[in-house]
This record gives C-alpha cells, sequence and structure tokens, in this order.
C-alpha cells in the first residue's frame, strides 16, 4: 500500500507546509498528562541505543556527540532517517553547526559507551576508539552494530525536542549478527 502511495505521489508536486512559529508552550496548553506517569508508560516500549556524532568544527577541540534513543527510519526514497533532541542539549548546537552526523547504533556490550555520551560538559571522546565516516567525516565509533553516515536535511520543532532529518550519504554493518544495545524501563537490556 505504501508502495503504491509513492507511486501515486511521484508524479505530483508536494505542496511545502509553513514554517511552524517558534515559540514556548504556553501554560494553557500544557497536556493534562503527568511527567512522570508519561515516562512511565513510555518506558514501556523498548528502543535502540545509538550515538549521534559530528566532527569538530573549526574552533573546537574534540567531536561532538551524545547518546540517543529517538532515532528512527523515515523515508526509504529519498534515504532519510530523524532523531530527537532536547532543546537544552549543549551538544546540539555543534551538530548543528557542522551540519553532517553519523548514527552509531550500540552493540549489546557498548552499554559503558553509552553512559559515557549521556555525560554532559565531560570529554566523551576520551579513549573511544573510532575512525571518520567516509562522507562526512563523523566519528564511527569502533564496535557499533552499524552506522549511517548523514547530512542534515531538515530541523523541525516538536514541543521541547527538535525533529532532526538526516539524508543518508552512506552507512554499513558488520557482517556479524551482533545484537544491539536496547533500552526497556529505566534500563540496558
Amino acid at each position: 500500500m505504501a508502495a503504491a502511495a509513492v507511486r501515486h505521489l511521484r508524479g505530483r508536486p508536494v505542496e511545502a507546509h509553513p514554517r511552524p512559529e517558534l515559540r514556548c508552550v504556553r501554560e494553557d496548553e500544557r497536556a493534562p498528562v503527568d511527567q512522570g506517569e508519561f515516562r512511565r508508560v513510555l518506558g514501556a516500549f523498548a528502543t535502540g541505543v545509538t550515538v549521534i556524532t559530528a566532527p569538530a568544527g573549526a574552533d573546537e577541540d574534540a567531536p561532538a556527540g551524545f547518546a540517543c534513543q529517538s532515532f528512527t527510519s523515515l523515508s526509504l526514497d529519498p534515504p532519510l532517517v530523524a532523531f530527537m533532541v532536547g532543546r537544552t542539549s549543549t551538544t546540539w548546537p555543534r551538530i548543528a553547526r557542522a551540519g553532517v552526523f553519523c548514527v552509531n547504533v550500540l552493540s549489546a556490550d557498548q552499554a559503558g559507551l553509552c553512559r559515557a555520551f549521556a555525560v554532559s560538559g565531560a570529554d566523551k571522546f576520551a579513549g573511544v576508539a573510532h575512525d571518520s565516516a567516509p562522507a562526512t567525516g563523523s566519528p564511527r565509533l569502533t564496535g557499533a552494530a552499524a552506522w549511517i553516515d548523514c547530512t542534515i536535511h531538515a530541523v523541525h520543532t516538536g514541543g521541547d525536542h527538535l525533529i532532526v532529518v538526516g539524508r543518508v550519504n552512506a552507512l554499513g554493518a558488520p557482517a556479524s549478527d551482533g545484537a544491539p544495545l536496547l533500552f526497556h524501563r529505566g534500563r540496558f537490556l
């Protein structure tokens, strides 16, 4: 059915949506859902764990990176992926300036690496083995279950987060069939 929809739309121009107004959410717009309950219930959904990385900028000593559970595939044609990042992230502006990123899908044995990239303000790359992704030069972490090398395609607002869409330039996964790192109900599986 999705393939039929794509074929139908290919011959027609796609109308661009107006850019959303950036503003704070007012108190009268807040959902009547307790944030703790929201986290508890959504914690029932197991997610994969990734580290989003970008090369160091001209005035920066080290590359940028952060742990991210909100990664997803978005489109096959063109090849797009997406992740969500908090608006208060101090790492996101560095990735945005780079204009490129690499999604590193962590392996089951990389929970410690995830914790290292979840810390704010530390040198996250200290002692971390990596090489450069082929298209963008973003750090590609050694031992990752897969990697996706991207250029920032679009950024959308989403409440207290930003929705980052990346166009895939290159990707790969080792031939071994290792298990990915999963997060469920506040712990790694």
